[in-house]
């Protein structure tokens, strides 16, 4: 295993440090530091929670800087494409060398629409997003989604597997469906296809969260690749800054993914699902306090919250029978 671990992860690790080592000595770009320290100590709690949770370290980045920091969110956008390509890319590596479990139908399926989401939604949709409206409508619609991942975990009995049924023709199309949207909110925020189809996954077949987390984690890291070239050589609109908060993100996101991820497989499933929530909860918290929604936002981000939690419950519910997968992979509200 140690091995395993030296080819796939550490040897790509190291080696993309001592390039970005040249890269910043050949340059002099340390004062680079100064100037955005702030954006390294970001993703420092970015890059845990892109490893740890089904939420990329976009959905850290991109409020904290359009938020916070007043960033334009098309460069907030390209930024967390650009930090997961190569923070959840390691994570990714980490995973796989470990051998940590994964679901591949649904990684394959979700990989397949969200593909198309991303590409359709920056050419069609994103550019056109008033970004207040999409911002609340994002953390309204995942705080129904926490509210009812606590229930059914606390509140329910809940059969966990840790793999899909054999999905009937309908529901592949179905999955493939849930990553075009996914990918559509990754080409406005930076991520989204990870949170979209983790909720789908967990709530309609009950998927563990241990297996669903690392599978969401391959995805975003996927679909960030694909969002960042599509940007960087077709598009063409990566501001130069973009590069300058990369340069500074680098050496802290291609140990922080990997090191959530590590903590991620160790942890209990309820610890995952409290973290989760707790992030989501956060997330939400700090839009309202810092968008301040009144008014039409007020109320549509009501919504938003209200057809959430529609959504989600009835996913439960349509879920009622057993699933298709050997006995011994089902728990009954099991705390690992």
């Amino acid at each position: 295993m140690r091995s395993r671990t030296l080819k796939i992860f550490a040897m790509p690790v190291i080696a993309v440090y001592i390039t970005w080592t040249i890269y910043m000595i050949v340059t002099n770009s340390w004062k680079l530091f100064y100037h955005y320290f702030f954006m390294s100590i970001t993703m420092i709690f970015g890059s845990f929670v892109a490893g740890g949770s089904a939420e990329g370290g976009g959905a850290v980045a991109f409020p904290v800087m359009t938020l916070i920091f007043k960033i334009h969110p098309a460069d907030a956008r390209n930024f967390s494409l650009a930090i997961q390509s190569i923070g959840m890319t390691a994570a990714t590596l980490w995973i796989i060398a470990r051998k940590i479990r994964i679901e591949k139908t649904y990684l394959t399926l979700a990989f397949i629409g969200a593909t198309a989401g991303i590409i359709f939604s920056t050419y069609f949709i994103a550019p056109f997003t008033p970004p207040a409206y999409a911002k609340m409508l994002f953390v309204s619609f995942w705080l129904s989604f926490g509210i009812a991942l606590f229930v059914v975990n606390y509140y329910r009995r809940r059969n966990i597997c840790e793999q899909l049924p054999d999905l009937s023709h309908y529901q592949q199309a179905e999955l493939i469906a849930i990553g075009f949207i996914g990918g559509i909110l990754s080409a406005i925020f930076g991520s989204g296809i990870d949170i979209c189809t983790f909720a789908f996954i967990t709530m309609k077949y009950n998927l563990s969260e241990k297996v669903a987390t690392p599978t969401s984690v391959v995805l975003m890291a996927s679909n960030a690749i694909i969002g960042f070239l599509l940007h960087q050589f077709i598009i063409a609109d990566v501001a130069p800054v973009v590069y300058n908060y990369w340069l500074v993100c680098i050496p802290v996101v291609m140990l922080g993914a990997p090191f959530g991820a590590l903590v991620v497989s160790k942890a209990k499933r309820l610890h995952i699902v409290n973290f989760l929530c707790a992030v989501i909860l956060i997330q939400f918290v700090g839009a309202i306090f810092i968008i301040k929604p009144s008014g039409r936002l007020l109320w549509f981000s009501a919504g938003g919250f209200l057809i959430g939690m529609i959504v989600f419950f009835l996913l439960t519910l349509r879920n009622k029978t057993p699933l298709n997968v050997p006995d011994q992979l089902s728990e009954v509200n099991a705390d690992d």
